[in-house]
């Protein structure tokens, strides 16, 4: 990134000379509010998580510090902070803050909240920073409403959304702000976050007598999977439904309540998102990479998310033909059969039937020059003369025809079956183009073999051919 984005960064403004708008009502603790809500941070070193783009001296740190940023897009899984980092915008710079909602809003609020902007703009020539959560549920047209705002400088946009941006957002208000990617919380950062829920005595549980075991502990941050919100609501559940011992007034969070307030762990996984693709990219990845542990690990993943296994299975055969190939071509069939079962057993049998064929492809010897064999004959005959068949290979009326025509072309087929090795020396394409070169792995090697064979002979016949 380039300090290009963000011009004239300057020393950070005082969180004390931020308008009254930015810390006010806006950010009130009520007891009625989530613990999720409550405990969002009220400074950048509150703030867990997103080292690499807010650590000390990071390009979006400075900016937010100095408040010189431009529009800004943060694009990241559930639990992870884009709200909060918003709302820490909104306490830190000297901007007017206002808030929308993509799953909430419509066109005429963006509208009016624009107007506002410009009010502020010109009456107070103060700034308006209007975040939008969820921003890839506007459409197309409500997009668009903010282009020209952003562009004359009227408001500074900061968005939110679990889905990549460079496919949900549209082109030009991608291109006017700068994309920050979040990442799922580590688990140091999830402690971290369960101990201030902890420990605060204002917005957290700080006021009750709690124990929280280390396996209680550790398995709420395992089960969150990366989900702050996640951990926090779970942990809260855990607390507002444990009643103290009535002769000491603790509560106890063990690991028993810990399993009951964070029931099946529900991944980050849109069945047309990001971890979609990634997820089977990985699997794929891992079965080509000869790894069938890493390979089942990722085909639980799916599977626990609720993935479509004829979508699992159709990749199966596609891998055993890509990357498999001919050096197992029994893969094909294993990939073809596990397909086949699959449609007929269904889940959860289905389970063993994919794992089956996982580990077979994962465990194969791989080829993939099949597959960059017909790349290579494809690319040839869109880029380059195409060939005309020779004559001794097309059908008996255009033999027949080629005859009468006076062509000097030898026409005579010869049948491979009559020969002993049922091989025959014969040319079946112009200029001797080659496209297939079998590998030494597998059962590929003989074939390989064969194939030098038959070249060999080819040529002694070509010399032959010549010589006379």
């Amino acid at each position: 990134m380039s300090d290009d984005l963000f011009p004239d960064l300057a020393e950070p403004t005082p969180i004390g000379n931020a308008p009254e708008a930015n810390t006010g009502e806006r950010f009130a603790i009520r007891p009625t509010m989530p613990l999720a809500a409550r405990m969002r941070p009220r400074t950048l070193e509150e703030y867990v998580g997103q080292q690499h783009i807010l650590g000390s001296g990071k390009l979006l740190r400075r900016a937010i510090e100095a408040d010189r940023f431009s529009s800004l897009i943060f694009y990241g899984p559930p639990g992870t902070g884009k709200t909060s980092l918003a709302e820490l915008i909104a306490r830190r710079t000297s901007s007017h803050f206002l808030n929308l909602s993509g799953v909430e809003s419509n066109v005429a609020e963006i509208r009016r909240a624009v107007e506002t902007a410009r009010h502020y703009q010109l009456t107070r020539s103060e700034t308006t920073t209007l975040f939008i959560d969820e921003i890839h549920r506007f459409n197309k047209s409500q997009q668009d409403v903010l282009l020209p705002h952003i562009e004359r400088g009227t408001i500074r946009f900061v968005g939110a959304t679990t889905h990549n941006p460079f496919f949900y957002i549209n082109s030009p208000l991608v291109s006017r702000s700068q994309v920050f990617q979040l990442e799922p919380l580590g688990e140091d950062d999830l402690h971290r976050l369960l101990q201030a829920a902890i420990s605060d005595p204002v917005r957290g549980f700080g006021q009750k007598n709690l124990h929280v075991t280390s396996e209680a502990a550790a398995h709420l941050v395992a089960r969150s999977d990366g989900d702050g919100r996640k951990l926090l609501t779970a942990f809260e559940l855990a607390v507002l439904t444990s009643d103290p011992n009535p002769a000491t007034g603790e509560i106890l969070i063990d690991l028993s309540v810990a399993e009951d307030s964070i029931q099946k762990k529900a991944l980050a996984y849109d069945a047309d998102g990001d971890a979609h693709y990634d997820t089977i990219s990985a699997f794929i990845k891992s079965i080509r990479g000869c790894d069938p542990d890493a390979a089942l690990y990722w085909l639980a993943k799916m599977l626990h998310a609720g993935e479509d296994i004829r979508f699992i299975a159709r990749r199966l055969v596609i891998a055993a033909s890509e990357d498999i190939g001919m050096a197992d071509s029994n893969a094909l069939r294993v990939a073809v059969s596990a397909q086949q079962a699959v449609e007929f057993i269904g889940m959860p049998e289905a389970r063993i039937i994919l794992a089956h064929a996982t580990v077979y492809l994962a465990t194969a010897p791989k080829s993939n020059r099949a597959y960059a064999g017909i790349e290579a004959a494809l690319r040839d005959v869109a880029e380059n003369r195409t060939l005309a068949v020779p004559l001794h290979l097309r059908t008996k009326m255009r033999k027949k025809l080629a005859k009468e025509s006076g062509s000097e072309e030898d026409s005579t087929y010869l049948y491979g079956h009559d020969s002993e090795e049922g091989y025959v020396p014969q040319a079946y394409l112009p200029e001797g183009r080659r496209y297939y070169f079998p590998t030494d792995r597998g059962m590929e090697q003989r074939v390989a073999e064969r194939l030098e064979h038959w070249r060999k002979l080819f040529e002694a016949e070509t010399e032959k051919t010549n010589g006379k």
